[in-house]
């Protein structure tokens, strides 16, 4: 498998897994829209990401952390700018690992998967990495691709933990 350099986010987040880029990628307007209503906190049970007030569809694109077409909450990550300061390619290099900004990650699924995937990365390389993110999202019970955080199969409907 060729790794896409700009998939490699510092977070620990992988970014073809990530939603923001699945929606992009398929031009799919209906799932933007259920992610703008997440985001803007409009789905019951879940935050507000912050600074999302005016988001709209048009805001879901991104082709991965370090590319030149990011989604507009990955451009302002503390986590990514701690990274560029540092000089890392990601916090799996980092000796103060988890910090402040790992515990004031904005999302809740975000965090939970910084907090399995960065040592992982640590341990095992980017490139493993990188191929059991891949694999890790796919339902078990009809094998369909899913997104990271997603709850349940778009396609069978069967109730996920996979983050």
């Amino acid at each position: 498998m060729g790794i896409d350099p700009d998939f490699a986010s510092p977070s620990g987040l992988y970014c073809g897994v990530c939603a923001i880029y699945i929606a992009h990628r398929d031009k799919n307007e209906k799932f933007k829209q259920g992610l703008v209503n997440l985001y803007k906190g409009n789905v019951s049970g879940k935050g507000t990401l912050p600074g999302s007030e005016n988001l709209s569809t048009e805001n879901i694109h991104c082709m991965g952390c370090l590319s030149d077409d990011i989604f507009m909450h990955c451009s302002q990550c503390a986590i990514r700018e701690c990274n560029a300061e540092k000089g890392y390619s990601g916090c799996h290099q980092c000796d103060e690992f988890p910090c402040g900004h790992i515990d004031n990650f904005p999302m809740a699924v975000g965090k939970k998967v910084i907090l399995r995937s960065v040592p992982y990365r640590r341990k095992f390389g980017t490139e493993k990495w990188i191929k059991d993110e891949e694999a890790r999202y796919y339902c078990p019970e009809c094998g369909n691709k899913v997104f990271r955080g997603a709850e349940k199969c778009n396609k069978c409907k069967t109730g996920l933990d996979l983050d």
